[in-house]
């Protein structure tokens, strides 16, 4: 059979476009944007990973500079091994990027000599020993396993094989530094490790440190303290929970034998609140996901896995599916645009018959609206940012506490109208003067940094709005004018004058004049309400606004929220669609009894209740493959359970047993329980 020609990444584009031009030009727009899009996250990653890797980068410079001086001693004790402890939280997926940029910097910088390992590789100390030989050295160590004779015999024919041991590390790693400094003539070597700068250190990364067996980590602990005066080594723990579990994995007779120090990475949650700044809240990637879209990546990354890295993930699936016809408007502003129908509502008459007629009027007004929704998108950022500063120090946090909280609420309608934005406004006009002058200042600063002229204005207007608050001196408090009326009140005896006194009391109470202060609060919370309902509509309110946002959160679910159940079930209801072979097609819904074993044995046992006659089962199953094996009905022979039946029928089991399908039971030895409800 000829081999069916598979679909080009550019094919995918075609579907719903009116021609070829336009699907070029999409998957082009494309690959364009997610290129911009992947360089950027990759330089925010190593901007955010920057500073702990450099943290790592100089403990290793100064523990290698304090074995080469007299210092050495004063710091730690010669048995101690320095020891970094670098907590990175549970976002396990991103932590082998993180233990592969740290690996390269410090083969790059500080010492060529660096092994990571992991604790599925290392069950037995010899497994530990062996992997970290091998990667050091670069070279096959013998570990006298018999169950790796085969790989050992195999790859001796390529490399010669070394013992396993720190006896043979150290006598490599000495053969290796007296090579490296034969360059230098005219001088003597001293024999200690710790006066010669040609002596890097030997890091070993323990990239999962929970994960490894306490025993193994103490004995090699142990081992390795004995050869510190032979081997400069250096350890690098990864921790995923937190640094007590050094304590809890080590006794203090081994952690004794380390100098640790805590490094402390940025927490996941930071990371993806960096992420979404600086890639989803910005205008220069038209590319937008509307809030049911971003509330599935926000859920999956906070209830599965913390990982910054699968969340970025998500965005370029939904980059490279969102691609509808009109997304070619995103294109550059003199490329051409497809026909697309924008909203015809508020429009004269002639205007709609030229929108249905004119191809020309459509494009120029499809041109404006596009202008007008990037001018939306660049006014949007700043005056959400400003409106987040404010709030974001409230009581409570009555629009959130995370930048993406408050975008989350005016995506989905108009924020100034919500019970939240109100109880904002009321906390807000209350705060002290220091504070809001704070907020103030800080929104200026978010302000300083966009070219809109919008924003420019904006921002002329709160800088005048500040410089009249530090104009103003501190209003009068209402304790001293209480006060001085009491004063007065107590000099008085007359009774006439004592009750005029508590009149006027009662009176500035309830008609209270509002301070020089007050009054210029009130302007300035009146300032940013207009830049809120001004900047801060809802996306849907624009027009064209399909052509930036992507709205299909079932298709997020569909592709990203896994559902291995239900897809199993499936393939095992209807294993014609998965195998493509004709003679399992049915048309009923029923399974052929050509199908597999483990598929005949699901259809069974959907037909039996919580518990299931193991033996009936077996009858049942030897009666569907007798027939489609063709047998005659009227044999003797039909449905015999036969030695070979009797064991397909309990591999079937047992496969069903092991995707969750069937249990065993203790209630009847022959009956398994069944775990499941209903058909597909």
């Amino acid at each position: 059979s000829k081999k069916r020609k598979a679909a080009s990444l550019e094919d995918h584009f075609t579907h719903g476009c009116e021609g070829a031009d336009n699907s070029q030009i999409r998957f082009k727009l494309c690959q364009a944007l997610w290129d911009k899009i992947k360089a950027d996250t990759e330089v925010l990653q190593d901007e955010l990973y920057r500073k702990i890797l450099d943290s790592l980068l100089d403990f290793t410079r100064k523990c290698s500079s304090t074995r080469r001086h007299s210092d050495w001693a004063s710091q730690m004790r010669a048995s101690e091994i320095p020891t970094a402890a670098l907590v990175l939280g549970v976002n396990v997926p991103d932590h082998d990027m993180t233990f592969q940029s740290l690996s390269e910097l410090l083969q790059q910088s500080v010492t060529p000599f660096v092994a990571s390992v992991q604790a599925k590789e290392c069950a037995a100390l010899k497994h530990l020993m062996k992997r970290v030989l091998e990667r050091i050295m670069g070279t096959v160590v013998d570990v006298d396993d018999e169950d790796e004779e085969d790989v050992e015999q195999t790859s001796a024919q390529l490399h010669k094989s070394v013992h396993c041991s720190l006896s043979t590390l150290c006598d490599w790693y000495s053969s290796k530094t007296k090579k490296s400094s034969t360059g230098t003539p005219g001088k003597r070597r001293s024999s200690p490790v710790k006066d010669d700068p040609q002596h890097p250190p030997v890091v070993i990364i323990f990239k999962d440190l929970e994960a490894f067996s306490p025993k193994v980590l103490q004995d090699f602990i142990l081992i390795c303290s004995r050869y510190i005066g032979r081997l400069p080594l250096m350890f690098i723990f990864g921790i995923a929970t937190s640094p007590s579990t050094i304590q809890h994995m080590l006794p203090h007779s081994v952690s004794s034998l380390l100098c640790i120090e805590l490094f402390q990475s940025l927490s996941c949650t930071q990371h993806l609140a960096t992420v979404i700044d600086k890639l989803i809240l910005t205008h220069q990637f038209p590319f937008k996901l509307n809030s049911k879209v971003m509330q599935v990546l926000i859920s999956i990354f906070l209830f599965h896995d913390f990982s910054v890295r699968n969340f970025i993930k998500g965005i370029q699936v939904q980059s490279g599916s969102y691609m509808s016809p009109r997304s070619v408007c995103c294109a550059v502003r003199r490329r051409r645009l497809c026909i697309c129908h924008p909203s015809r509502e508020k429009q004269e008459a002639q205007d709609q018959v030229n929108l249905l007629t004119n191809d020309a009027h459509l494009k120029v007004l499809c041109q404006k609206l596009v202008k007008h929704l990037c001018k939306y998108h660049k006014n949007y950022n700043p005056v959400l940012r400003c409106l987040h500063t404010l709030s974001s120090n409230l009581p409570r946090y009555p629009l959130g506490k995370q930048l993406r909280e408050l975008h989350f609420i005016c995506l989905e309608k108009n924020v100034w109208e919500s019970e939240e934005y109100h109880t904002a406004m009321k906390l807000l006009k209350v705060q002290s003067k220091d504070e809001l002058i704070a907020s103030l200042q800080r929104c200026v600063d978010i302000l300083q940094l966009v070219k809109s002229k919008k924003m420019k204005k904006a921002l002329v207007q709160l800088k005048e709005l500040l410089a009249k608050f530090m104009q103003l001196d501190a209003p009068p408090s209402t304790e001293d004018c209480v006060t001085s009326r009491v004063r007065n009140l107590q000099k008085k005896t007359d009774l006439f004058q004592l009750q005029k006194t508590l009149l006027e009391m009662n009176e500035s109470r309830r008609a209270k004049k509002l301070s020089p202060f007050e009054s210029l609060r009130n302007e300035t919370l009146e300032f940013i309400d207009g830049l809120v309902k001004t900047h801060l509509s809802p996306p849907e309110s624009h027009p064209l606004y399909e052509v930036c946002y992507y709205s299909s959160s079932t298709t997020v679910r569909r592709h990203l929220n896994a559902t291995p159940r239900t897809s199993i079930q499936a393939a095992l209801s209807c294993p014609y669609y998965y195998l493509q072979n004709e003679s399992l097609k049915t048309e009923d819904g029923t399974v052929s009894n050509a199908a597999p074993d483990i598929c005949i044995a699901y259809k069974l046992h959907l037909e039996c209740g919580r518990l299931i006659n193991l033996y009936d089962w077996l009858e049942a199953y030897a009666t569907v493959v007798s027939a489609a094996e063709a047998n005659n009905p009227d044999s003797t022979d039909f449905g015999k359970v036969e030695e070979v039946k009797h064991a397909r029928f309990i591999q079937a089991v047992s496969e069903l047993e092991f995707l969750g399908f069937i249990k065993s039971t203790k209630q009847k030895t022959d009956h398994v329980a069944r775990l499941t409800w209903g058909g597909c």
